[in-house]
């Protein structure tokens, strides 16, 4: 079937400044550095994935598209996308290195985009889904934030439909952040639904001390994620026993063999996971075997709503008001407290065309020189309401 093979590609590169600053306890963030791949088949179907980068800008676009060529493209040139989402590679000795040179996220939901468009089916449902939405929590990526500007946020996201909330925890001062909890409460109610997201700042006595203490002051958990190392795994274990309250939840920031030692070892009750489409399937399945759910974390532009309503175990997808909607033509939509997956093949998602032209960025900028990404659809639309008792 030659319309099915990959006949090109685009990259189109990124770089605007956030419309607040977003991070946690370890690091925060003013600008979104990132890029579209996009893979195109014989018969003009398009599959569309999204990479980015946290710390730095990323490379001039002529230096993307010269790595994707050497390092990508040779073995997807010709090839159909069914042939290689559920490729596995087996690295060893000097060849243990990123073989997808940067791309590998992008690459994965473009791949899996396209197999699903020439399928005729939505993503979700050529994972294998049986539901087309899951529900989602408003997430702050807030540490940064003044309480002003926090209780701003919340409010707001409260007026969107939202009843469930997560915030960032993990300051040197045990008060400050219960304070912030306290502020949480004052602001969406007593009765909200409320995580906490430490970012490993904690050691496993720590973690434990503090948690009592919210408890004693009033708050509850659906979960704790990260409160102390991903690689202390007997710590996670012994933390999940001496909080039976509320939930641990881990693995964000490890790979395959990581959550799969996580996971094994019953170290967290909750597993984390993200963007990469047939990884975030393979351990998906494992913590099904296993009976332990999922939690889907940040994905750009909401793709992991398609794995979240296709693993049994998936009950949340983390929704956190980021201001990149405008590089897709539709995103995907939120109403009501839940992500829903778009009613077309594959991701539902098409590059704008203001993401070709204005937005692009095929140069590094000086930070000067950054545009103001536009504000979150949703704040735009909304007005903040009085906090609630």
């Amino acid at each position: 079937m030659t319309n099915g093979i990959i006949k090109s590609f685009r990259l189109t590169r990124f770089e605007f400044r956030r419309d607040r600053v977003i991070g946690d306890s370890q690091v925060g963030f003013d600008a979104f550095h990132g890029f579209a791949l996009e893979l195109v088949d014989a018969a003009g179907h398009t599959g569309l994935g999204f990479g980015h980068a946290l710390w730095d800008a990323m490379p001039p676009l002529a230096a993307l598209e010269a790595r994707f060529l050497a390092d990508v493209w040779p073995r997807l040139d010709g090839a159909a996308p069914q042939a290689l989402i559920h490729r596995v590679g087996r690295p060893r000795g000097g060849n243990q290195r990123d073989a997808d040179a940067g791309f590998g996220e992008a690459l994965q939901i473009a791949l899996w985009d396209l197999a699903a468009q020439q399928a005729g089916l939505t993503l979700a449902a050529c994972l294998g889904a049986e539901r087309t939405s899951v529900r989602a929590y408003a997430s702050g990526l807030d540490f940064h934030l003044s309480d002003a500007a926090f209780a701003a946020f919340f409010s707001r996201a409260a007026d969107c439909g939202f009843d469930t909330f997560k915030i960032k925890v993990g300051h040197a001062d045990p008060e400050w952040d219960l304070a912030r909890l306290d502020l949480l409460r004052r602001t969406v109610g007593a009765r909200a639904g409320v995580m906490i997201d430490a970012n490993e700042a904690w050691s496993p006595k720590e973690a434990s001390m503090r948690l009592e203490m919210f408890r004693r002051a009033g708050h509850d958990f659906i979960w704790v994620e990260d409160p102390i190392l991903r690689s202390d795994v007997d710590g996670l274990r012994a933390l999940s026993a001496a909080v039976p309250w509320t939930q641990i939840n881990s693995g964000e920031y490890l790979d395959v063999a990581g959550r799969t030692a996580l996971l094994m070892a019953r170290g967290c009750d909750i597993i984390n996971l993200h963007g990469r489409v047939t990884e975030v399937m393979r351990i998906g399945w494992l913590a099904a075997e296993l009976g332990l759910p999922v939690a889907l974390g940040n994905t750009t532009l909401e793709t992991g709503v398609h794995a979240a309503c296709a693993l049994p175990g998936a009950e949340w997808l983390e929704y956190s008001f980021q201001n990149y909607d405008h590089l897709v033509e539709t995103p995907i939509p939120i109403r009501d407290g839940h992500a829903h997956v778009p009613d077309m093949p594959g991701l539902g998602l098409r590059l704008s065309d203001a993401a070709r032209s204005i937005w692009a960025a095929p140069e590094p900028l000086a930070p000067a020189a950054r545009l103001t990404g536009p504000g979150c659809r949703f704040f735009t639309e909304q007005t903040p309401r009085a906090a609630t008792a």
